[in-house]
């Protein structure tokens, strides 16, 4: 089985042994029979040359002669995986495109967990303090091991398993945290205003939050903030259940933030534009073959109130086509900054060893049919953020959709003017 995914994977398995199809073209070196392939690192060589040739976005390969490429592949020695491996991101870095991209078993499966958006943990976000190079809670996770522990915002995490944290970078303790379902793992905690104490939390699958939302009093305006982290496979679910909550706090108008945010299931973004808009197109994805499959809103919106979206240059791939849908249709102004400009869409594939595949299978195009690929969506106000400010909010995240955060603030600001700037006549704006 297979998924269209326009930034990364999703937690899928489907093996490929078929051998090559088509018109047969004279090889330099004889192929080994999928027998003498079985249990051999070939056997993984030749099973991503096959999705490749049959999927890959550019039918002549940049330029590469796949068919011979496969001879070549497959005419070496491989005495271990990584070896094969390395001949596969070789040949993968000839195709030209940086999306289409192999993953050892390790990284396709910390891949995959992200973006069905369950984990194995304690359930905790973690930052370091960059004046006292502490680690410290930034939010224990609704419903998770951590938060009933009694965990919160700002505990500073001294040891893990009796390990100073002191001599720990931040991915050191993210890996130190994590562990089978069922294990235990030991944490002493300093506190404000209290002894240092020690908890032992028990691990446990962890449905990972793909958005966090709040009601905010804007003088005159009852802002629904909702910040999207990511196009995950319960995103849907919860932007609806989002929505649906604001409207019953009576939200006069709504802040989507999309700051940050990587991309992930094409269809999750589909089915979340269908939520702000009544109609329109959303997105056109077309196929090597010219094919084309053109996604339109379908009459299913919760909500037609006011709208601001936000965007930087590290909104990507599905949040491109989100907020790119959005602003075409005259259905929310658009702020920031360009987004990143990722204009295709990959398929991803669990390899028969564990090990993952992402192909690039297709391009896509917002309504315009403006080609966005390295040059990303134009906001309709451009808010720039100092580097300053950038610090700021990453070293106390409680600071984002706040006063404090320029470009929410400037979110607000065009809110309150949108009944004298309509979106559709707003003027591009600079800060």
């Amino acid at each position: 089985m297979k998924k269209s995914n326009t930034s990364i994977p999703h937690n899928l398995r489907k093996v490929f042994l078929a051998l090559a199809t088509g018109t047969l073209i004279p090889l330099f070196h004889p192929i080994p029979t999928q027998a003498e392939m079985v249990e051999s690192p070939k056997a993984i060589v030749d099973e991503v040359w096959q999705i490749v040739n049959r999927e890959f976005v550019d039918g002549d390969f940049n330029k590469v002669d796949w068919q011979r490429k496969r001879s070549e592949l497959l005419s070496r020695d491989y005495s271990n995986p990584r070896q094969a491996y390395q001949a596969i991101e070789g040949a993968l870095k000839d195709l030209g495109d940086p999306y289409t991209r192999f993953l050892v078993p390790d990284q396709f499966e910390a891949l995959t967990n992200q973006t069905s958006g369950r984990v194995s943990g304690v359930g905790i976000r973690m930052a370091v303090d960059q004046r006292t190079q502490d680690l410290y809670v930034v939010e224990a996770i609704r419903n998770s091991p951590a938060e009933e522990m009694g965990l919160k915002r700002g505990d500073r995490i001294v040891r893990i398993d009796g390990k100073p944290t002191a001599l720990m970078d931040l991915e050191q303790a993210s890996e130190a945290m994590q562990g089978d379902n069922g294990s235990d793992v030991r944490l002493q905690i300093a506190r404000q205003g209290e002894s240092s104490f020690e908890v032992v939390i028990t691990r446990a699958e962890i449905q990972i939050p793909a958005l966090d939302y709040s009601l905010r009093q804007e003088g005159e305006l009852n802002v629904g903030y909702i910040r999207l982290e990511e196009f995950s496979s319960n995103a849907t679910e919860q932007m609806q259940e989002a929505i649906t909550s604001l409207q019953d706090q009576d939200v006069s108008a709504f802040v989507l933030d999309l700051r940050g945010n990587p991309g992930g299931l094409l269809f999750a973004s589909v089915d979340i534009a269908r939520m702000w808009m009544a109609e329109g197109e959303i997105v056109d994805v077309v196929d090597r073959r010219g094919g084309h499959r053109r996604f339109h809103a379908n009459n299913s919106a919760l909500t037609d109130l006011p709208l601001v979206v936000l965007v930087d240059g590290n909104s990507a791939s599905a949040s491109e086509i989100l907020a790119g849908a959005l602003k075409e249709n005259q259905r929310a102004t658009v702020v920031g900054t360009n987004t990143f400009g990722k204009g295709t869409v990959q398929s991803v594939h669990s390899l028969s060893d564990g090990s993952g595949l992402a192909v690039t299978i297709s391009r896509y195009y917002p309504p315009s049919g403006l080609n966005i690929s390295k040059n990303g969506i134009a906001p309709n106000v451009i808010q720039n953020i100092s580097r300053r400010q950038q610090s700021q909010l990453r070293d106390d995240p409680s600071l984002i959709g706040t006063s404090s955060d320029p470009q929410y603030y400037r979110a607000v600001s065009v809110l309150r003017n949108l009944a004298f700037f309509p979106v559709e006549n707003s003027p591009v704006s600079r800060n």
